[in-house]
Protein backbone atom coordinates (compact mmCIF):
# COMPACT_ATOMS: atom_id res chain seq x y z
CA UNK A 1 0.00 0.00 0.00
CA UNK A 2 2.82 2.40 0.91
CA UNK A 3 4.64 1.70 -2.36
CA UNK A 4 1.40 2.20 -4.31
CA UNK A 5 0.81 5.58 -2.70
CA UNK A 6 4.42 6.59 -3.30
CA UNK A 7 4.10 5.64 -6.97
CA UNK A 8 0.83 7.57 -7.23
CA UNK A 9 2.45 10.63 -5.69
CA UNK A 10 5.43 10.54 -8.06
CA UNK A 11 3.15 10.03 -11.08
CA UNK A 12 0.89 12.85 -9.90
CA UNK A 13 3.80 15.26 -9.47
CA UNK A 14 5.03 14.49 -12.98
CA UNK A 15 1.56 15.10 -14.43
CA UNK A 16 1.10 18.34 -12.47
CA UNK A 17 4.50 19.58 -13.62
CA UNK A 18 3.63 18.85 -17.24
CA UNK A 19 0.17 20.48 -17.00
CA UNK A 20 1.06 23.39 -14.72
CA UNK A 21 4.81 24.08 -14.88
CA UNK A 22 4.26 27.48 -13.23
CA UNK A 23 3.20 25.67 -10.06
CA UNK A 24 6.49 23.84 -9.67
CA UNK A 25 7.79 24.23 -6.13
CA UNK A 26 11.52 24.25 -5.70
CA UNK A 27 12.73 22.29 -2.74
CA UNK A 28 14.93 24.12 -0.30
CA UNK A 29 16.66 23.41 2.96
CA UNK A 30 14.73 24.03 6.21
CA UNK A 31 15.21 27.58 7.50
CA UNK A 32 15.37 26.75 11.17
CA UNK A 33 16.56 30.19 12.29
CA UNK A 34 13.64 31.83 10.48
CA UNK A 35 11.12 29.46 12.09
CA UNK A 36 12.62 29.99 15.55
CA UNK A 37 12.83 33.74 15.07
CA UNK A 38 9.20 34.02 13.98
CA UNK A 39 8.12 31.84 16.90
CA UNK A 40 9.97 34.08 19.38
CA UNK A 41 8.53 37.23 17.81
CA UNK A 42 5.03 35.72 17.93
CA UNK A 43 5.54 34.80 21.58
CA UNK A 44 6.44 38.43 22.26
CA UNK A 45 3.51 39.90 20.33
CA UNK A 46 0.96 37.46 21.80
CA UNK A 47 2.33 38.27 25.25
CA UNK A 48 1.67 41.93 24.47
CA UNK A 49 -1.83 40.88 23.49
CA UNK A 50 -2.24 39.07 26.80
CA UNK A 51 -1.12 42.19 28.68
CA UNK A 52 -3.66 44.22 26.69
CA UNK A 53 -6.49 41.82 27.53
CA UNK A 54 -5.49 41.89 31.22
CA UNK A 55 -6.24 45.61 31.28
CA UNK A 56 -2.64 46.76 31.59
CA UNK A 57 -0.46 48.94 29.36
CA UNK A 58 0.81 46.44 26.77
CA UNK A 59 3.89 48.52 25.94
CA UNK A 60 5.09 48.90 29.53
CA UNK A 61 7.74 46.19 30.00
CA UNK A 62 6.95 45.96 33.71
CA UNK A 63 3.60 44.43 32.74
CA UNK A 64 5.12 41.74 30.50
CA UNK A 65 4.45 38.89 32.93
CA UNK A 66 0.70 39.55 32.85
CA UNK A 67 0.50 38.28 29.28
CA UNK A 68 2.60 35.11 29.43
CA UNK A 69 -0.18 32.67 30.31
CA UNK A 70 -2.36 33.93 27.48
CA UNK A 71 0.58 33.81 25.05
CA UNK A 72 1.45 30.21 25.90
CA UNK A 73 -2.17 29.11 25.48
CA UNK A 74 -2.55 30.83 22.11
CA UNK A 75 0.70 29.27 20.88
CA UNK A 76 -0.42 25.83 22.08
CA UNK A 77 -3.61 26.12 20.01
CA UNK A 78 -1.85 27.44 16.91
CA UNK A 79 0.94 24.85 17.21
CA UNK A 80 -1.53 21.99 17.67
CA UNK A 81 -3.28 23.07 14.48
CA UNK A 82 -0.15 23.48 12.37
CA UNK A 83 1.65 20.38 13.61
CA UNK A 84 -1.53 18.41 12.99
CA UNK A 85 -1.08 19.31 9.32
CA UNK A 86 2.68 18.76 9.52
CA UNK A 87 2.64 15.23 10.95
CA UNK A 88 -0.23 14.13 8.69
CA UNK A 89 1.79 15.35 5.72
CA UNK A 90 4.90 13.54 6.87
CA UNK A 91 2.92 10.30 7.34
CA UNK A 92 1.84 10.56 3.70
CA UNK A 93 5.40 11.46 2.63
CA UNK A 94 4.38 14.94 1.48
CA UNK A 95 7.24 17.41 1.84
CA UNK A 96 6.19 20.37 4.01
CA UNK A 97 7.93 23.09 5.96
CA UNK A 98 7.77 23.63 9.68
CA UNK A 99 5.21 26.27 10.74
CA UNK A 100 5.87 29.91 9.95
CA UNK A 101 4.38 31.80 12.90
CA UNK A 102 2.99 35.23 12.09
CA UNK A 103 3.55 37.93 14.75
CA UNK A 104 1.28 40.96 14.78
CA UNK A 105 2.39 43.79 17.11
CA UNK A 106 -0.28 46.30 16.04
CA UNK A 107 -2.74 45.61 18.82
CA UNK A 108 -5.09 48.43 17.82
CA UNK A 109 -5.83 46.41 14.67
CA UNK A 110 -5.62 42.90 16.11
CA UNK A 111 -5.37 42.65 19.92
CA UNK A 112 -4.73 38.89 19.80
CA UNK A 113 -1.12 39.58 18.80
CA UNK A 114 -0.87 37.11 15.91
CA UNK A 115 -2.27 36.20 12.53
CA UNK A 116 -1.75 32.50 13.28
CA UNK A 117 0.77 30.38 11.40
CA UNK A 118 1.16 28.60 8.07
CA UNK A 119 3.07 25.67 6.69
CA UNK A 120 4.13 25.45 3.05
CA UNK A 121 3.71 22.28 1.03
CA UNK A 122 6.80 21.66 -1.09
CA UNK A 123 5.23 18.64 -2.78
CA UNK A 124 1.61 17.75 -3.32
CA UNK A 125 -0.73 15.15 -1.91
CA UNK A 126 -1.03 12.43 -4.53
CA UNK A 127 -4.27 10.83 -3.34
CA UNK A 128 -7.67 11.91 -2.12
CA UNK A 129 -6.98 10.11 1.15
CA UNK A 130 -3.71 11.97 1.73
CA UNK A 131 -5.21 15.40 1.00
CA UNK A 132 -8.13 14.67 3.33
CA UNK A 133 -5.88 13.53 6.16
CA UNK A 134 -3.63 16.57 5.86
CA UNK A 135 -6.56 18.96 5.66
CA UNK A 136 -8.52 17.49 8.56
CA UNK A 137 -5.69 16.87 11.03
CA UNK A 138 -4.89 20.53 11.69
CA UNK A 139 -8.31 21.92 12.63
CA UNK A 140 -9.24 18.87 14.68
CA UNK A 141 -5.99 19.11 16.68
CA UNK A 142 -6.47 22.86 17.20
CA UNK A 143 -10.10 22.35 18.17
CA UNK A 144 -9.26 19.66 20.73
CA UNK A 145 -6.60 21.94 22.26
CA UNK A 146 -9.16 24.78 22.44
CA UNK A 147 -11.74 22.54 24.12
CA UNK A 148 -9.25 21.35 26.74
CA UNK A 149 -8.16 24.92 27.47
CA UNK A 150 -11.79 26.08 27.79
CA UNK A 151 -12.67 23.22 30.16
CA UNK A 152 -9.70 24.06 32.38
CA UNK A 153 -10.65 27.73 32.22
CA UNK A 154 -14.25 27.17 33.32
CA UNK A 155 -13.53 24.76 36.17
CA UNK A 156 -10.68 26.89 37.58
CA UNK A 157 -12.33 30.30 37.38
CA UNK A 158 -11.04 32.60 40.14
CA UNK A 159 -13.52 34.28 42.51
CA UNK A 160 -15.05 37.63 41.67
CA UNK A 161 -12.29 39.34 43.66
CA UNK A 162 -10.04 38.77 40.62
CA UNK A 163 -12.30 41.02 38.58
CA UNK A 164 -12.47 43.57 41.40
CA UNK A 165 -8.68 43.90 41.22
CA UNK A 166 -8.99 44.89 37.55
CA UNK A 167 -12.10 47.06 38.02
CA UNK A 168 -12.14 48.30 41.64
CA UNK A 169 -15.36 50.24 40.99
CA UNK A 170 -17.20 46.95 40.42
CA UNK A 171 -16.86 46.19 44.14
CA UNK A 172 -18.99 49.26 44.89
CA UNK A 173 -21.33 49.46 41.91
CA UNK A 174 -21.56 45.86 40.70
CA UNK A 175 -20.19 44.28 37.51
CA UNK A 176 -20.90 46.57 34.57
CA UNK A 177 -22.64 44.88 31.65
CA UNK A 178 -21.45 47.35 29.07
CA UNK A 179 -18.72 47.68 26.47
CA UNK A 180 -17.22 45.37 23.83
CA UNK A 181 -18.04 41.71 24.38
CA UNK A 182 -17.13 38.39 22.82
CA UNK A 183 -20.05 36.68 21.10
CA UNK A 184 -21.33 33.28 22.12
CA UNK A 185 -21.13 30.07 20.15
CA UNK A 186 -22.88 26.79 20.94
CA UNK A 187 -19.86 25.26 22.69
CA UNK A 188 -19.24 28.32 24.85
CA UNK A 189 -22.92 28.48 25.81
CA UNK A 190 -22.92 24.75 26.62
CA UNK A 191 -19.81 24.97 28.78
CA UNK A 192 -21.26 27.91 30.71
CA UNK A 193 -24.26 25.70 31.55
CA UNK A 194 -22.62 22.38 32.37
CA UNK A 195 -19.14 23.13 33.71
CA UNK A 196 -19.15 24.00 37.40
CA UNK A 197 -17.18 27.01 38.61
CA UNK A 198 -15.27 26.39 41.81
CA UNK A 199 -16.73 29.57 43.35
CA UNK A 200 -20.03 30.07 41.55
CA UNK A 201 -19.00 33.21 39.65
CA UNK A 202 -19.20 33.32 35.87
CA UNK A 203 -17.89 36.46 34.18
CA UNK A 204 -20.13 38.17 31.61
CA UNK A 205 -19.01 38.12 27.98
CA UNK A 206 -17.72 41.71 28.17
CA UNK A 207 -15.20 40.59 30.80
CA UNK A 208 -14.18 37.18 29.41
CA UNK A 209 -11.04 38.59 27.82
CA UNK A 210 -9.57 39.21 31.31
CA UNK A 211 -9.44 35.41 31.81
CA UNK A 212 -6.58 33.92 29.73
CA UNK A 213 -7.97 30.39 29.45
CA UNK A 214 -11.42 31.57 28.40
CA UNK A 215 -10.03 34.21 26.04
CA UNK A 216 -7.57 31.84 24.33
CA UNK A 217 -10.15 29.04 24.15
CA UNK A 218 -12.71 31.38 22.57
CA UNK A 219 -10.11 32.54 20.05
CA UNK A 220 -9.23 28.93 19.26
CA UNK A 221 -12.86 28.07 18.47
CA UNK A 222 -13.16 31.22 16.36
CA UNK A 223 -10.14 30.48 14.15
CA UNK A 224 -11.16 26.81 13.92
CA UNK A 225 -14.52 27.86 12.52
CA UNK A 226 -12.81 30.16 10.02
CA UNK A 227 -10.59 27.34 8.78
CA UNK A 228 -13.38 24.76 8.74
CA UNK A 229 -15.49 26.68 6.23
CA UNK A 230 -15.85 24.46 3.15
CA UNK A 231 -14.49 26.74 0.47
CA UNK A 232 -11.39 26.88 -1.72
CA UNK A 233 -8.12 26.00 -0.05
CA UNK A 234 -9.29 26.53 3.50
CA UNK A 235 -9.01 23.36 5.56
CA UNK A 236 -12.76 22.88 5.22
CA UNK A 237 -12.35 23.33 1.47
CA UNK A 238 -9.83 20.46 1.32
CA UNK A 239 -12.23 18.32 3.33
CA UNK A 240 -15.33 19.02 1.23
CA UNK A 241 -13.40 18.66 -2.04
CA UNK A 242 -12.09 15.22 -1.09
CA UNK A 243 -15.49 14.14 0.26
CA UNK A 244 -17.82 15.41 -2.47
CA UNK A 245 -15.67 16.08 -5.52
CA UNK A 246 -14.99 19.30 -7.40
CA UNK A 247 -18.52 20.13 -8.62
CA UNK A 248 -20.41 19.51 -5.37
CA UNK A 249 -17.76 21.09 -3.16
CA UNK A 250 -17.86 24.22 -5.32
CA UNK A 251 -21.65 24.40 -4.95
CA UNK A 252 -21.28 24.02 -1.19
CA UNK A 253 -18.62 26.73 -1.17
CA UNK A 254 -20.92 29.17 -2.97
CA UNK A 255 -23.70 28.41 -0.46
CA UNK A 256 -21.40 29.08 2.50
CA UNK A 257 -20.04 32.31 1.02
CA UNK A 258 -23.62 33.38 0.24
CA UNK A 259 -24.63 32.82 3.87
CA UNK A 260 -21.62 34.82 5.09
CA UNK A 261 -22.47 37.63 2.67
CA UNK A 262 -26.08 37.76 3.89
CA UNK A 263 -24.96 37.77 7.54
CA UNK A 264 -22.57 40.62 6.78
CA UNK A 265 -25.23 42.68 5.00
CA UNK A 266 -27.80 42.07 7.76
CA UNK A 267 -25.34 43.50 10.28
CA UNK A 268 -25.78 46.86 8.54
CA UNK A 269 -29.51 47.03 9.39
CA UNK A 270 -28.98 49.29 12.44
CA UNK A 271 -27.58 51.93 10.07
CA UNK A 272 -31.05 52.30 8.53
CA UNK A 273 -32.89 52.27 11.83
CA UNK A 274 -33.60 48.53 12.14
CA UNK A 275 -32.30 47.70 15.62
CA UNK A 276 -31.75 43.98 15.20
CA UNK A 277 -28.33 42.43 15.79
CA UNK A 278 -27.93 39.70 13.20
CA UNK A 279 -24.54 38.73 11.90
CA UNK A 280 -21.42 40.84 11.70
CA UNK A 281 -19.65 43.00 9.15
CA UNK A 282 -16.66 40.68 9.69
CA UNK A 283 -18.49 37.97 7.75
CA UNK A 284 -18.97 40.25 4.76
CA UNK A 285 -15.22 40.91 4.77
CA UNK A 286 -14.48 37.19 5.11
CA UNK A 287 -16.86 36.37 2.26
CA UNK A 288 -15.02 38.85 0.02
CA UNK A 289 -11.63 37.45 1.07
CA UNK A 290 -12.74 33.90 0.24
CA UNK A 291 -14.23 34.99 -3.09
CA UNK A 292 -11.34 37.08 -4.39
CA UNK A 293 -8.25 35.83 -2.52
CA UNK A 294 -8.75 32.26 -1.28
CA UNK A 295 -11.22 31.40 -4.09
CA UNK A 296 -14.36 29.32 -3.75
CA UNK A 297 -13.41 26.51 -6.15
CA UNK A 298 -10.75 24.08 -4.99
CA UNK A 299 -7.91 23.43 -7.49
CA UNK A 300 -8.24 20.04 -9.27
CA UNK A 301 -5.40 18.51 -7.32
CA UNK A 302 -6.72 14.96 -6.88
CA UNK A 303 -9.39 14.77 -9.59
CA UNK A 304 -7.29 12.00 -11.12
CA UNK A 305 -7.82 9.75 -8.08
CA UNK A 306 -10.94 7.61 -8.68
CA UNK A 307 -10.91 6.02 -5.22
CA UNK A 308 -13.47 7.61 -2.87
CA UNK A 309 -12.84 8.14 0.81
CA UNK A 310 -13.57 5.20 3.08
CA UNK A 311 -16.45 5.21 5.57
CA UNK A 312 -14.28 6.19 8.53
CA UNK A 313 -12.91 9.26 6.77
CA UNK A 314 -16.37 10.25 5.58
CA UNK A 315 -17.63 10.09 9.17
CA UNK A 316 -14.69 12.20 10.33
CA UNK A 317 -15.46 14.67 7.56
CA UNK A 318 -19.10 14.99 8.62
CA UNK A 319 -17.90 15.44 12.20
CA UNK A 320 -15.83 18.44 11.11
CA UNK A 321 -18.97 20.09 9.72
CA UNK A 322 -20.60 19.57 13.12
CA UNK A 323 -17.53 21.14 14.74
CA UNK A 324 -17.91 24.13 12.41
CA UNK A 325 -21.53 24.65 13.45
CA UNK A 326 -20.78 24.22 17.17
CA UNK A 327 -17.79 26.59 17.05
CA UNK A 328 -19.20 29.26 14.75
CA UNK A 329 -19.80 32.64 16.40
CA UNK A 330 -22.48 34.59 14.47
CA UNK A 331 -21.53 37.88 16.12
CA UNK A 332 -17.84 37.58 17.11
CA UNK A 333 -17.51 40.92 18.90
CA UNK A 334 -20.33 43.31 19.71
CA UNK A 335 -21.18 46.29 21.88
CA UNK A 336 -23.27 45.50 24.96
Amino acid sequence: MENTEQEQREKFEREMHERFPELEIKKSKPKYLLHIGLFILTFLTTTLGGVFWSGKDAYDLQNFSYGITYSILILVIISAHEFGHYFAARIHKVDVTLPFYIPFPFLFLNPFGTMGAVIRMRSRAATRKALFDIGVAGPIAGWVASIIILIIGFITLPPIDYLYQIHPDYALNGVLLKGEAFGNNIIFLLFKKILPSSNGFLPPMNEVYHYPFLCAGWFGLFITALNMMPAGQLDGGHISYTMFGSKNSTILGHIVVGILFIMGVLSLLPLIGVNIEIGSLNWLVWALIITFAIKIKHPPTVDHDPEPLDTTRMLIGWTTFAILILSFTPIPIYEM
